[in-house]
């Protein structure tokens, strides 16, 4: 019974998708601030390069120092730089993107998560309980301040200057044209990270955006070069390399510390954006395998084919996201018309 409910959820949010005519308004780079780290060159670069490829306000930039890239904050720490960030922003915005690698967790909590949520000491006394839930979930609004008081907020990573430029490009070229595409869900033998098996799309074809859901029983995608979404859990995801990723692409995996960018014990989200994908999420400390702590692949699917971008599409998506770090390009926008 309970399958068959999730089956008729899913069936009926994708076709809403694509009997939508008029999409809600995306949000927009007049809305957007940047923040940039004065102490890391890659951050000063990238910031430029991005502001001009998405023709952000100069009012919207904003300055801080953060020196020796710590991959967390305490608690004490971010609350001057989230005051040191407010004190600079003009009216208007809506949604804010750090440009920088680490910091990437503050405690237990995704930095992104503690910007536009607040800081949750609840959920670092028990890391496994249930999360604070997410005013924004599921929410069509393209003014996420404003209308609920979430200031929305992802992380645009820095290591390779010419990656994240890349990154920028294809975030970029994804607002040009309506590709063939596919949706991909992959069911794994890692039967504990198949906790959204039950939310996949059914299988089918939303004919007016030309993208087809694909849910499969398999461990790793391959030799695909068509790819809008890949939804998969796995500690770690083979054969990155033999696939193809459109513009705007989305990708993540739900396992305990993906969103533990820089930390070696499971695939870091970075791989993704690596391997192609636009933007990505992942988890920051162990989160148990809750699927609300995770992008719900139909939410996700139905407010991007509505035109939503990257940045509203991930944080609709996650219910409890006090420990999900959403990174990648935010104004990606593939199916805005």
């Amino acid at each position: 019974m309970l399958r068959r409910a999730l089956l008729c959820l899913t069936a009926c949010l994708v076709g809403a998708a694509s009997a939508q005519t008029t999409p809600p308004r995306a949000l927009q780079s007049a809305q957007l601030a940047i923040v940039i780290n004065d102490a890391e060159p890659n951050s000063v670069e990238i910031g430029a390069y991005y502001r001009a490829k998405r023709a952000i306000p100069a009012a919207n930039v904003v300055h801080v120092s953060i020196p020796g890239k710590p991959h967390r904050l305490d608690p004490a720490q971010f609350a001057a730089l989230r005051a040191q960030i407010d004190r600079q922003l003009p009216p208007g915005i809506e949604a804010l993107l750090m440009i920088w690698t680490a910091p990437y967790a503050v405690g237990c909590n995704a930095i992104t998560a503690a910007y536009s949520l607040g800081y949750d000491a609840e959920q670092c006394r028990d890391t496994c309980a249930a999360g604070r839930p997410s005013p924004y979930f599921n929410v069509a609004s393209s003014r996420p301040f404003t209308d609920v008081g979430v200031r929305l907020s992802m992380l645009m990573p820095t290591e390779s200057v010419a990656a994240t430029r890349a990154l920028i490009d294809r975030g970029v070229a994804s607002g040009f044209k309506i590709a063939p595409a596919g949706a991909y869900y992959l069911v794994t033998s890692q039967a504990a990270r198949n906790a959204r098996a039950g939310l996949f799309p059914r299988n089918g074809t939303v004919a007016a955006k030309r993208l087809t859901t694909h849910t499969l029983y398999r461990d790793a995608l391959e030799d695909r070069r068509d790819i809008m979404v890949y939804e998969t859990g796995m500690a770690k995801v083979d054969k990155l390399d033999t696939l193809g990723f459109l513009p705007g692409a989305l990708a993540d995996h739900l396992t305990s510390f993906g969103g533990d960018l820089l930390g070696g014990d499971q695939m870091s989200s970075l791989r993704w954006l690596d391997a192609g994908a636009t933007a990505s999420y992942g988890a920051v400390s162990e989160p148990c395998n809750h699927w609300q702590k995770f992008p719900h692949p139909t939410v996700l699917l139905k407010h991007y084919l509505n035109g939503a971008s990257a940045i509203e599409a991930y944080w609709r998506s996650v219910a409890w996201p006090a420990q999900g770090l959403f990174i990648g390009e935010p104004l990606a926008t593939p199916y805005r018309r």
